[in-house]
């Protein structure tokens, strides 16, 4: 019993931050790091110089942007026990649930992208690799401006939700 009590408490603080919920700081990482890393994916797939300068800088970031992901959505699971519950507040949470697949995608692409050109760069290209190797370059152009595009879009729709939540309770209304 006792310990079960100190579990539930210790649950309930592990997604605060100096007693404020973590999941608002949280999602400004993901706001800011899923994007980037989209936006550098498709400008190394359509840039080779940025791509070069960009070099594993891309799946990186890529990287820190997936973490963020599952961890804004347990804060954001976390705060939602703490919330009286809403339509919009169920929406939130279903899009935020539908994020973590592209985060993914985008990371792999990012660490496709990285493998695939620095393996390209080291080889030597004859006639018959060179038109397969821009084929497969261009076919993992079009896969990584279609991830990007779709992780982005589903980053602003979970963000447009989520600020719907907030701003259309009782405090947000403002009289409409």
């Amino acid at each position: 019993m006792v310990r079960s009590a100190a579990l539930r408490w210790f649950a309930e603080r592990m997604w605060q931050i100096a007693g404020l919920p973590a999941h608002p700081l949280l999602v400004h990482a993901v706001v800011v790091l899923v994007p980037l890393a989209a936006l550098m994916v498709v400008v190394g797939s359509v840039w080779p110089a940025a791509r070069r300068r960009l070099g594993v800088l891309t799946p990186l970031v890529a990287a820190v942007a997936l973490v963020f992901v599952p961890l804004a959505k347990e804060a954001g699971e976390a705060l939602e026990r703490q919330v009286p519950e809403s339509a919009v507040l169920e929406a939130h949470t279903e899009l935020g649930d539908q994020l973590l697949p592209w985060a993914v995608g985008l990371f792999l692409v990012a660490a496709a992208q990285w493998v695939w050109f620095r393996l390209r760069a080291r080889r030597s290209a004859d006639e018959g690799r060179r038109g397969r190797a821009r084929v497969g370059s261009l076919v993992l152009a079009v896969v990584a401006v279609t991830v990007a595009v779709g992780t982005t879009v589903s980053v602003v729709q979970v963000g447009d939700s989520g600020a719907r939540a907030v701003w259309q309770g009782e405090a947000g209304t403002g009289g409409q």
